[in-house]
């Protein structure tokens, strides 16, 4: 197979962030081989409604080799697949040396995923993710209960799940039963499946790294999902587009260097979504694919760069 060139028009926007890495302080080592590596995947819905045709090639030129389908109400790559049919969308991953890695179906809920489960491991993905739904402000005893409950309700899913070896990510969604840290808590020492998990979105969180990295270390292998998310100014409330990109790690204020060595110490192998919503909803980040790759790798260089001054650290550099 004939290698493919990464254009020369791409390769120098790359360049064009490599000072974001050197403004962190960071340098490559002589000998520094850490083996932790953040795997990335790209979501379909930072394409908006683009065709797969256009967002498939853009997947390796992000830095990953998966993709996260989204469907219509962000995007409609899912739908997409069914138009298309599901033998010629496998092609299609294959031409451009993709793999399906994740189904996000929150329309479908935590109770209804049977169905797609199974497409997932069809398609060669191992992660269907959705939302708890339900109610959101519950404490103490209440919520423990409550999250019980919800286990066992969705044991159906689980069961599904375990049977096909795809593992379901559940959100911390607000406005949801699964969104504090303590209802997150409170499901990892609750649940006894390893095919059900937490799909963590800091953005929902309060942005303190510290509090965020503590989650993640009491998580642990609970953590099946990493949106690399922060809040920054929303995204509900149109915006001029520099402050809607706040949301996008190394744009707003959320350090994300504790949060990787958090990721770092529980030994985190599953993956990393540089993430944000577009507003409104349905439209891509930026107006042509290449200006949202572009914002995908400026994203993921920082991401990379606090990595390695977590490295550097504890390396004694």
């Amino acid at each position: 197979m004939t290698e493919r060139k990464f254009p020369r028009r791409e390769f120098c926007k790359t360049l064009a962030f490599v000072p974001l890495a050197a403004s962190l302080g960071v340098a490559r080592r002589p000998g520094n081989k850490g083996t932790f590596k953040l795997r990335y995947i790209v979501g379909s819905s930072m394409y908006g409604r683009m065709k797969l045709s256009e967002i498939l090639p853009e997947v390796r030129r992000a830095g990953a080799e998966y993709i996260d389908i989204w469907p219509e109400g962000h995007a409609n790559q899912r739908e997409q697949i069914e138009e298309m049919g599901h033998q010629q969308f496998a092609a299609m991953l294959k031409r451009h040396r993709v793999k399906l890695g994740i189904l996000t179906r929150y329309d479908l809920g935590p109770f209804n995923l049977k169905e797609e489960i199974e497409v997932a491991k069809k398609l060669g993905g191992s992660l269907v993710v959705c939302g708890s739904r339900g109610p959101g402000n519950l404490k103490g005893d209440a919520l423990k209960a409550a999250v019980r409950t919800f286990i066992e309700k969705a044991k159906p899913q689980i069961d599904a799940a375990e049977q096909t070896g795809i593992t379901i990510g559940i959100e911390n969604h607000s406005n949801s039963l699964i969104q504090s840290p303590d209802s997150m808590r409170w499901f990892a020492e609750l649940n006894t499946s390893g095919h059900i998990g937490i799909a963590l979105a800091p953005y929902h969180l309060p942005q303190e790294p510290e509090l965020i990295a503590q989650l993640i270390t009491d998580l642990d292998k609970s953590l099946v999902h990493f949106y690399a998310w922060q809040y920054g100014m929303g995204c509900h409330k149109k915006l001029p587009k520099e402050q809607e990109l706040l949301q996008l790690p190394g744009r707003g204020k959320l350090n994300f260097v504790p949060i990787i060595s958090a990721l770092r110490k529980i030994n985190y192998r599953r993956w990393t979504e540089v993430f944000m919503h577009p507003i409104p909803r349905g439209i891509p980040i930026r107006k042509i694919t290449t200006q949202v790759t572009a914002e995908i790798n400026r994203s993921r260089l920082y991401l990379d760069a606090c990595l390695k001054k977590v490295l550097n650290s504890v390396d004694g550099g």
